[in-house]
């Protein structure tokens, strides 16, 4: 049997405050809701559960707060088997939370409070070095430090490790800090954001993606939800299709995508091919609600992909 991927997510852990209502509030207004969930998130915690659930070794660089979400977190990644040596506790501050607002088409609203989140620094990876030179991809966030998100992917750079960057929440971003980086993978607002270019078709999604490439990035993968994803390097692009799905939440559907890719590919899958079981592996995600608790395990995905993986 051939061994399992190892991949290392630096990134963010947060608490999920998901709220089910008709609609959004206006200002000043109070409604109510129909219904509440809470769970563990976080955009590097999310990728981090994906890629373990798809069969990896994984290993979790982050930071919690000295509140009672801190210890759950860490008990959480222990229990699904990620490794969670480098997850340490800080005193006085806050575990990340994300509260988030979910309307009966799936569509969601997020706002993202850091915290701890925020205090994940350079000399965190070089602490975490040893483990880090024996993974086979470094998954990155924006939810940390931006220097943080450079170091990392230099440190992969140096060492021959294949590194992914999702840069979500968007910010502006110095693209000659990501000199070097294998996969940028924004989704449409997200690559809005940073080009300043509209992302309302595939179409808008090629120029947009053209856009990145002259920065300098080797290989983007543009998410577009519904529509699918966008293979694009400098050899050429690609639109992939989703698969068709009965989505209820979309919350996590890009982490649960990343994840999974930053798996199959480690698997020796063809690119386009890990691009299209991760578009499969982000829709399933979408059929339940929250994050990692509507992410699909191997065994589950894999009859799901035999069934629609031809079509």
């Amino acid at each position: 049997m051939a061994k399992p991927p190892r991949i290392a997510v630096v990134g963010s852990a947060n608490i999920d405050l998901v709220t089910f209502a008709d609609r959004f509030p206006k200002a000043g207004e109070t409604i109510f809701g129909q219904s509440f969930d809470l769970g563990f998130g976080g955009k590097g915690a999310n990728q981090a559960v994906a890629a373990r659930l798809c069969g990896a070794d994984v290993f979790m660089v982050a930071r919690v707060g000295s509140d009672l979400f801190g210890p759950a977190t860490i008990q959480n990644f222990k229990k699904l088997g990620i490794d969670a040596s480098y997850v340490k506790q800080l005193g006085g501050v806050s575990s990340g939370v994300a509260p988030i607002f979910v309307e009966p088409s799936g569509q969601n609203r997020i706002f993202v409070v850091k915290g701890a989140n925020d205090l994940l620094k350079p000399e965190d990876v070089d602490a975490a070095a040893d483990v880090l030179k024996t993974v086979d991809c470094i998954v990155l966030q924006f939810e940390t430090p931006l220097e943080t998100v450079y170091y990392s992917v230099g440190f992969a750079r140096k060492h021959g490790i294949r590194s992914i960057v999702n840069p979500a929440p968007a910010q502006t971003v110095d693209m000659n800090a990501l000199t070097g980086l294998d996969y940028f993978v924004p989704n449409e607002s997200e690559a809005e954001t940073i080009t300043g270019m509209p992302v309302r078709n595939v179409d808008d999604a090629k120029k947009c993606a053209e856009k990145l490439l002259s920065d300098g990035i080797k290989r983007v993968i543009l998410t577009l939800g519904a529509n699918g994803s966008l293979l694009a390097g400098r050899d050429g692009m690609e639109h992939i299709p989703a698969f068709s799905v009965k989505s209820i939440d979309s919350t996590g559907a890009g982490d649960a995508f990343i994840g999974s890719f930053a798996v199959f590919l480690a698997e020796g899958l063809p690119e386009r091919e890990a691009v299209r079981r991760a578009n499969l592996y982000a829709g399933l995600s979408t059929t339940g609600v929250g994050t990692q608790k509507s992410f699909y395990d191997r065994a589950r995905y894999d009859s799901e992909w035999a069934a629609r993986g031809k079509s």
